[in-house]
């Protein structure tokens, strides 16, 4: 996996959905992106979640956009007349995470769009694994682009994370918020996804995704910015 840094030039413009208040960014490579603030309501461990759970879906063969962390100035800030955007970018100055902007993108409808039974067991199962409680008919965090499906907002996931009590044995703990899946109606194919996903190169291929954040370098920035940003990071995922 690699992972790109890049550095923001211009803010462009909040998304207000959700309490994180996330941004489209331009940065240096000329590229947009949808940049998750270190300095936001939901804590650090979010971003940890959006980027261990991104590269996850992402090595299981699912269609995530590229994740980037992303060098944010605090001068930035100067030109935004909103006091809350100006103290978010404050409170953010330094590595942050973003994932490409997808321009023209529509939000998943459920009723407007059936997605085949592989495609949507794989979801399925992948949110089971890594514990996502956000992808449900109210809230599905897909996009429609180019006419295929995108996964996005992987913050809710890992929610072990924010509490380490027990957590071997709730491990293997049944997840019974799956039920409210917003694609479970049509994943079908649970049992050949589930074959496949945990035998022979797509095991190999989670495993290694996951063994690569335990690596140095830019996963101790990473951590070690979002603790800047919130005062100290308690727990963690390695």
């Amino acid at each position: 996996m690699n992972l790109r840094t890049v550095i923001a030039t211009r803010y462009v413009t909040p998304l207000r959905e959700g309490g994180s208040l996330p941004a489209i960014i331009e940065a240096d490579d000329d590229g947009m992106y949808v940049l998750k603030f270190s300095g936001a309501g939901q804590g650090p461990k979010a971003l940890i979640a959006e980027l261990v759970a991104g590269e996850v879906a992402r090595a299981a063969g699912l269609p995530v956009p590229e994740i980037v962390l992303v060098e944010l100035d605090p001068e930035l800030a100067r030109t935004e007349p909103d006091p809350e955007i100006q103290a978010l970018i404050r409170a953010s100055a330094g590595l942050n995470l973003a994932l490409d902007y997808l321009p023209g993108a529509v939000t998943f409808d459920p009723i407007a769009e059936k997605p085949d039974a592989d495609l949507a067991s794989a979801v399925v199962w992948f949110d089971a694994y890594v514990t996502n409680v956000d992808r449900t008919p109210r809230n599905t965090n897909m996009l429609i682009w180019h006419r295929r499906l995108w996964l996005i907002d992987h913050g809710a996931t890992l929610y072990f994370h924010h509490t380490w009590n027990d957590y071997l044995e709730r491990s293997r703990a049944p997840f019974p918020m799956i039920k409210d899946h917003v694609l479970l109606r049509f994943a079908s194919a649970l049992r050949e996804v589930d074959a496949t996903m945990t035998g022979g190169s797509h095991q190999t291929s989670l495993t290694a995704s996951l063994h690569l954040f335990l690596m140095p370098g830019w996963w101790r920035r990473l951590r070690s910015a979002a603790a800047t940003s919130t005062g100290t990071l308690t727990g963690s995922i390695c």
